[in-house]
């Protein structure tokens, strides 16, 4: 009887254990979810390699390398591979700048002309904080600036002045490098080192970041990852610029995603910066009008749907990157590619909702193809434009002179 009685309630356990865990099997974990994006969105947009992280309540659960930081040798991704950061730089120079601001050597309020001798007269009104924000009313590099030349932060300085205002000081936002170039090298004016190498001993060496520093093409640096771009449909290698233009302070260092996991938890402590100096840094700034944009200084900043969001992403050189936080939550998301087409927003939007599926983009409805012949000449359009090539008389004479300015005699023939 007993050994009856033993054999039911073990069959009941047994049953009542599969009812339990076999939903839990057939789930897919989070960071299956993740993978499985992650390599759908690399085979989709042609990435080489993605470096990747999600950091929650200061600790990696993902830390994890796809693809090839190589493709001529081979050589997968890993967590310590480096790439360059693009603008998530720009919150690197904002750090230096609040660290002189916190040690009294100057205020976000001071006019730029207090620290630079020799500034236009249109620059009278700059702040520190305007060069910060994006809101100076500077210009930005135009399309021909010469990025295989060599200057000096004096040539630089020289160059930026000649450039008329854009817009009214403080009137509105405009993306610009040159306000970041500048507060580069006033960390220099300030305190006699260049701004790489004060980064490395108030920042990078004090968090651990290793790996953390201003690009160099001359130095041998272990596992750093090639930056690649799409060229008519083909991988090539990354654009050559001059040491100069790649050691600016708008963007121009190397990490790991080690390195940023690093830097996100001292994110939440008083090192290198106070509480105070980085809610000043993920403040939207006030425009003249009494309006405000959503940036604060070096940081994207915004709430959605409820939740605080601080960010940037960055592109530069053959590579792509992007840094999500969620403060009140304690989740960052961090990665790296190294193709300059990739659509970090598209990675960015995708990831997020792996953790809150409330991001997630609704799928269209379909609608009735009325006109399936037009349809497929579309789709025929698109999908050679992908390559990067396309056939002129697929588009009106109008739309040929537009896109393909080349063929412009021809058409008017």
């Amino acid at each position: 009887m007993a050994t009856t009685n033993f054999k039911c309630l073990l069959a009941i356990f047994v049953g009542v254990w599969l009812l339990v865990i076999t939903p839990c099997v057939a789930q897919p974990t989070v960071s299956a979810k993740v993978d499985e994006f992650i390599k759908a969105e690399m085979r989709r947009q042609r990435i080489p390699g993605l470096s990747l992280a999600v950091i929650r309540d200061g600790r990696a659960i993902i830390a994890k390398g796809y693809g090839l930081a190589n493709v001529e040798h081979q050589i997968l991704v890993k967590p310590d591979t480096v790439f360059q950061s693009g603008s998530i730089g720009k919150q690197f120079t904002a750090t230096a700048i609040m660290i002189l601001v916190e040690e009294g050597k100057l205020s976000l309020d001071d006019k730029i002309s207090k620290h630079f001798a020799d500034t236009p007269e249109s620059w009278k009104n700059i702040t520190v904080r305007h060069l910060l924000t994006h809101t100076s009313g500077m210009a930005d590099f135009p399309p021909d600036f010469d990025l295989r030349r060599d200057y000096t932060e004096e040539e630089l300085f020289a160059y930026i002045k000649a450039v008329p205002l854009a817009y009214q000081t403080g009137a509105k936002w405009d993306y610009t490098a040159f306000g970041y170039v500048l507060s580069g090298i006033l960390v220099r004016r300030l305190t006699g080192k260049f701004y790489g190498d004060f980064l490395q001993e108030r920042v990078f060496q004090p968090l651990g970041m290793k790996t953390a520093r201003v690009i160099s093409e001359a130095d041998i640096i272990p596992n750093r990852a090639a930056g690649y771009r799409l060229v008519d449909g083909d991988l090539k290698n990354q654009e050559w610029v001059s040491p100069s233009t790649n050691t600016t302070a708008d963007g121009s260092l190397h990490h790991s995603i080690l390195d940023m996991a690093k830097w996100d938890a001292a994110l939440y402590t008083d090192k290198p910066l106070k509480q105070s100096s980085l809610a000043q840094m993920w403040m939207p700034v006030n425009l003249s009008d009494g309006t405000t944009k959503a940036y604060g200084l070096g940081w994207d900043t915004d709430e959605i749907r409820g939740r605080r969001i601080v960010y940037h992403g960055g592109a530069w050189q053959g590579f792509k990157s992007f840094i999500v936080r969620f403060p009140d939550d304690k989740l960052t998301i961090i990665f790296f590619a190294n193709l300059w087409q990739t659509n970090e927003i598209r990675l960015a939007r995708g990831l997020i909702a792996k953790f809150y599926p409330e991001f997630a983009l609704p799928l269209a409805q379909p609608l009735e193809d009325k006109e399936p012949k037009v349809t497929a000449s579309v789709r025929r359009a698109l999908l050679q434009f992908a390559k990067g090539k396309a056939d002129s008389n697929l588009f009106t004479l109008e739309a040929r002179a537009e896109i393909f300015p080349n063929q412009a005699e021809q058409i008017g023939k």
